[in-house]
């Protein structure tokens, strides 16, 4: 008897999806469609099905791989969105018990964007190297780089809905909210939550927006706050507000309404605003330098673990006339990070499993290691790059153990910045 493994949708939910197992797709379907009570505008569709070796062995092993993105524990409801919806689809497709694919959705059409200048996927083919693009995040200074609103929906995507359920969420710096509420007058921070207001279970959405000599998103140059509680929306300028994230009325709302701060802080401002976010002592999930872990500002927060990387990285921005450029960064944030799926990326192996190609002794006598390897029985200081940090592996039994910035040589010869870590 064949077996078959599906997710489908109601056309009432669609921030939801169903993964589910059947011997028969079409009588699955049938049952959805007819079940008595239902809207008739509600409607089911199949996003995708393949057929599988053992259907209940690998609805199991996506229990167990996405328990943080089921609506509750006791059912097969998961969030959806585009990103998550691919994540499913590959795991199912890299399980072992996947036989073959028999149906998948067509792709939506997405706007195209204005792309600066021609690139393609690959490091090599646009001339560049891993060296290159870490040398060009750490001079990078240029403030007017807007997040893409794919970018933070796939991040926040990754989190439990209880991470948002009855908080209050404060964007406090250079969130505009336009007329329009499109990406042309509108930060997508703010576009995201208002969107999602209901479905994350939200409480409260403040955003301010800066009144500095850009007028950002042709918003006015005078800076506001924009408040949203439940349907009630209301805009207000206070007199002498600047907008920016160190001004007192922001750092009053930041102490004294803010649960979770969610943001793109300048770079160039952001250590201060590093300092200023992580004294507040509250929650946090903001994009900065891909850099940040190798550097002496940031690296005493990652020891004292008062943050750590977030799920993804973001490599493309928009500049002000909304054309793609590219700015190496990275989500951080101090709220817990459940099954990462980066840890499959770090090799923790024994010493003597390592190839010797990927192992380098600097000249104070540090082990260096590279292509995501992890010695598991080397109880001595070593030295990793920074993707491993960003992979997690502060979570796996190991620790910094410099609070400075680490540049090895080699023959005298400096080598790209390392993090000194040590099994605990």
């Amino acid at each position: 008897m064949a077996q078959f493994l599906y997710i489908v949708q109601s056309s009432l939910e669609p921030a939801k999806c169903k993964i589910g197992i059947t011997d028969n797709l079409e009588r699955r379907l049938k049952e959805y469609n007819s079940t008595t009570g239902q809207s008739k505008d509600n409607i089911y569709k199949f996003l995708f099905t393949c057929e599988v070796k053992d259907m209940r062995a690998i609805e199991k092993d996506i229990k167990n791989q996405f328990p943080h993105l089921r609506e509750q524990s006791s059912r097969e409801i998961y969030f959806y969105n585009n990103s998550l919806f691919d994540m499913y689809v590959d795991f199912i497709r890299s399980h072992p018990l996947f036989i073959s694919e028999t149906f998948i959705k067509e792709p939506e059409k997405k706007t195209i964007i204005k792309i600066v200048k021609k690139t393609t996927p690959t490091l090599q083919e646009r001339g560049l190297t891993r060296e290159k693009v870490m040398t060009k995040a750490k001079k990078v200074d240029n403030d007017e780089f807007y997040t893409r609103y794919e970018d933070i929906e796939k991040e926040i995507s990754m989190y439990p809905i209880s991470t948002w359920i009855d908080k209050c969420v404060f964007c406090n710096c250079d969130d505009a909210v336009g007329e329009t509420r499109t990406e042309k007058d509108s930060s997508a921070f703010a576009l995201f939550f208002i969107k999602n207001f209901i479905a994350l279970g939200l409480k409260k959405l403040i955003c301010t927006h800066y009144s500095g000599q850009m007028d950002l998103f042709q918003a006015g140059a005078k800076g506001y706050i924009f408040t949203k509680e439940g349907v009630k929306e209301m805009t207000k300028m206070p007199k002498g507000y600047t907008g920016c994230f160190e001004d007192p009325e922001s750092l009053r709302i930041l102490h004294e309404e803010a649960d979770i701060v969610c943001t793109n802080p300048p770079f160039s401002r952001a250590i201060d605003y590093w300092r200023t976010i992580i004294n507040s002592d509250k929650k946090f999930l903001i994009i900065s330098n891909i850099v940040n872990v190798l550097n002496t500002a940031y690296l005493p927060y990652f020891i004292e673990k008062k943050v750590w990387a977030g799920y993804n990285r973001v490599d493309w921005f928009l500049n002000p006339k909304r054309e793609k450029v590219d700015a190496s960064a990275h989500w951080y944030t101090n709220i817990p990070i459940i099954n990462r799926p980066k840890y499959r990326l770090l090799k923790i192996v024994p010493l003597s499993e390592i190839p010797e190609r990927y192992v380098k002794k600097d000249d104070k006598g540090y082990l260096l290691f590279d292509n995501g390897y992890i010695p598991s029985d080397y109880q001595d200081v070593f030295g990793v790059s920074s993707r491993a940090i960003l992979n997690g592996i502060l979570e796996k039994g190991y620790k910094i153990v410099n609070n400075k910035q680490y540049i090895p040589y080699i023959n005298n010869k400096a080598q790209w910045s390392r993090v000194l870590i040590q099994k605990i």
